[in-house]
């Protein structure tokens, strides 16, 4: 699998970035999650309410995405990891992921700023590392989207500072990510809507006895005491 057999809707209307063959790793081990993915790209369209919206990440954009990956089940997750050293715990904290399923780790960037993918990348390297995650995936958007942002008299709101392809694929080929298979996909400028946004359903208001976030323990052990000869 490569990013050349991608189907032609996806490959003309996404900016696609792989790094460590992530898409062949998706296909051959992943091909529920995959084919969940490339639902959510083909069903996708940027709508200019989005866009008027503002910036962050918890936008009407996000709850879509959040929204269709979440009918198959990717949630929102928080992991609790530890280094040990002989008999020393240590929390070794990392940043929740939007949406992670069967150890595949997606994020959403619409509009934070830039150093907010070092985190990600960060994120990613480290679960990878501790064979929590197989492949990481950034959904962002293309730099040419900006066109479309300065029509709509919203180019200030995306500035270059933000997040766009432009920022984050040098962070991924300096090595960002360490040895995490990465997959960066970009939203492009054909994808703008003037229908009016999906209407999503009400999320249901959760009861605070429940309200704690899904966690997955992962310990990474590192043994540094005395070696025999």
């Amino acid at each position: 699998m490569a990013i050349e057999d991608l189907p032609d809707f996806i490959r003309d209307n996404y900016e696609i970035y792989e790094w460590r063959h992530a898409t062949a790793i998706l296909a051959a081990d992943f091909p529920e999650e995959w084919e969940q993915i490339k639902d959510l790209l083909n069903r996708f369209r940027l709508y200019r309410e989005w866009i008027a919206e503002g910036g962050g990440n918890k936008t009407d954009l996000a709850g879509w995405v959040d929204h269709i990956l979440g009918e198959s089940g990717w949630v929102e997750t928080s992991f609790k990891t530890q280094i040990k050293v002989d008999e020393t715990e240590r929390d070794s904290p990392t940043h929740k992921v939007d949406c992670f399923k069967n150890r595949i780790a997606l994020e959403l960037e619409w509009n934070n700023k830039d150093p907010f993918y070092d985190r990600d990348l960060n994120n990613f390297r480290l679960l990878f590392d501790l064979r929590v995650i197989s492949v990481g995936v950034i959904f962002t958007r293309a730099d040419e989207l900006q066109e479309i942002f300065k029509e709509l008299g919203r180019g200030s709101s995306y500035g270059n500072s933000t997040t766009h392809m432009g920022k984050l694929l040098p962070r991924i080929e300096g090595g960002g990510g360490g040895g995490c298979p990465l997959l960066a996909i970009g939203i492009k400028k054909s994808l703008f809507s003037e229908e009016p946004a999906p209407v999503l359903p009400a999320k249901p208001k959760a009861k605070k006895s429940r309200a704690k976030k899904a966690k997955v323990p992962a310990t990474q052990e590192l043994i540094l005491g005395p070696q025999k000869a």
